[in-house]
């Protein structure tokens, strides 16, 4: 039995601004900034990061990661001709490294129908490029700060 869930939501709630800076914990930690100083530009920082995203991809699906009924993350995803856009996948500290973002990526390949492809963008210098590497993604573009890549669902052998 899976340990997750993911339900729609709209891009707009809370939670999601919960998620986003959690993961910038560690990077806005080492300025040396009191916690008004940082949860300022935070929420800057996210409402920028919020329009981008509107801009971008006008019917962004958004979803609420649910682990035993806790929220633990979100998902943001995109429809194009030719598949989907990753456009985010970010998972609460405490709910990292438990196998759920590799199991809801699985989830995403499998949904995919044969010549379809999944893209997403991550930094230079994370280390979610390994473990996108590991589940299939290949590069497609090698851009300042992002890398491109695709995983395409292969054709059946006939």
């Amino acid at each position: 039995m899976k340990e997750y869930k993911t339900v729609i939501t709209e891009s707009t709630d809370p939670f999601f601004f919960t998620v986003y800076a959690n993961s910038r914990e560690a990077e806005i930690s080492a300025w040396g900034w009191t916690p008004e100083e940082q949860g300022e530009f935070l929420r800057m920082q996210y409402q920028c990061q919020q329009r981008s995203y509107q801009m971008q991809y006008p019917d962004l699906e958004s979803r609420i990661i649910y682990v035993e009924n806790t929220p633990a993350g979100r998902i943001l995803l995109a429809q194009t001709e030719t598949g989907r856009v990753l456009v985010d996948i970010s998972l609460l500290t405490e709910f990292r490294n438990r196998g759920i973002g590799h199991a809801l990526l699985r989830e995403l390949q499998e949904e995919m129908r044969p010549g379809e492809s999944l893209r997403l963008a991550v930094l230079k210098s994370n280390p979610a490029r390994r473990f996108y590497e590991r589940l299939g993604f290949q590069l497609l573009q090698a851009g300042e700060p992002y890398l491109t890549m695709i995983w395409r669902k292969s054709e059946p052998d006939n």
